[in-house]
């Protein structure tokens, strides 16, 4: 799809809140939405990373903002929204990419951890989201993606408190969907497969200290700037959900349509 294409169906110049900013997949997808020009308000923990993003981009002075947000902190967000909303005067898509991973056998998985992953994955996408609503609600417009995951559809083993996360996900922002048909306001899940970045990296052990070891599958996996370019065509399409990957997203089907076979098929596979 080519860049006029996309700017009829309704990308330029929207502003698009995008969570996670700083690194990895969230950084890739501020970089192509600015180029098609979007105006931008990047969320994440570290300014700093936020402030190298927005000085990569085009106009990045005009039109990339930066907004320092900490998913955990819930009561904050509806300062967060209000903020925002003065940057541009409104919000035409929010991003919900930010999170955490973990890598641990459930049973060695302390339930500090746990929590600490349901806080950040769910609870505080939740909040961000439910803050926000009211204004989309208002507007009659607007777009909810949610990066969830293929985790988000299945569980592997070493992944248990990830699994739940985005599990809890789908519930919740299938059933959202459901009440905002008639507000005009779209929700999309989109559910990665392998993707080259650090979550591996940056995920949390059953102590939750830093993974520290880059997972097999990501090391040959999709780069997330080719990732965010396959995207942007499906989130301008207004599907509700996407699955983008390599061989792994089969097992979404598999799965759904073969549930016993794809259990033989995970006891056999080694993951990290």
């Amino acid at each position: 799809m080519n860049d006029n294409k996309l700017q009829q169906m309704g990308l330029q110049k929207k502003v698009i809140w995008i969570t996670g900013a700083s690194s990895g997949i969230g950084e890739a997808l501020a970089y192509e939405f600015n180029k098609k020009g979007a105006l931008l308000i990047l969320s994440a923990r570290r300014v700093d990373e936020l402030e190298r993003v927005k000085s990569n981009c085009e106009d990045g002075e005009e039109s990339v903002k930066i907004l320092p947000l900490d998913l955990t902190d819930t009561s904050a967000m509806k300062d967060k929204v209000e903020e925002a909303l003065t940057m541009f005067g409104h919000i035409d898509m929010l991003i919900n990419n930010g999170g955490v991973s973990q890598r641990s056998y459930a049973v060695e998985t302390e339930m500090s951890t746990v929590r600490r992953v349901m806080e950040v994955n769910f609870f505080g996408t939740v909040a961000l989201t439910k803050a926000l609503l009211p204004t989309l609600i208002e507007q009659q417009s607007g777009h909810i993606v949610v990066i969830s995951s293929v985790m988000g559809k299945f569980g592997t083993k070493f992944r248990s408190t990830y699994a739940a996360s985005k599990h809890a996900l789908h519930g919740w922002f299938d059933s959202l969907r459901q009440e905002l048909y008639e507000h005009n306001v779209e929700v999309t899940l989109v559910c990665p497969g392998y993707v080259k970045t650090d979550v591996t990296i940056n995920a949390l052990t059953g102590t939750g200290e830093k993974f520290n070891k880059m997972g097999k599958g990501q090391k040959n996996a999709m780069p997330p700037d080719e990732f965010a370019k396959k995207l942007i065509p499906k989130l301008a399409s207004r599907k509700e959900e996407i699955y983008l990957g390599g061989a792994e997203i089969v097992g979404v089907y598999l799965k759904r349509w073969v549930p016993k076979l794809f259990n033989k098929i995970l006891k056999r596979v080694s993951v990290t």
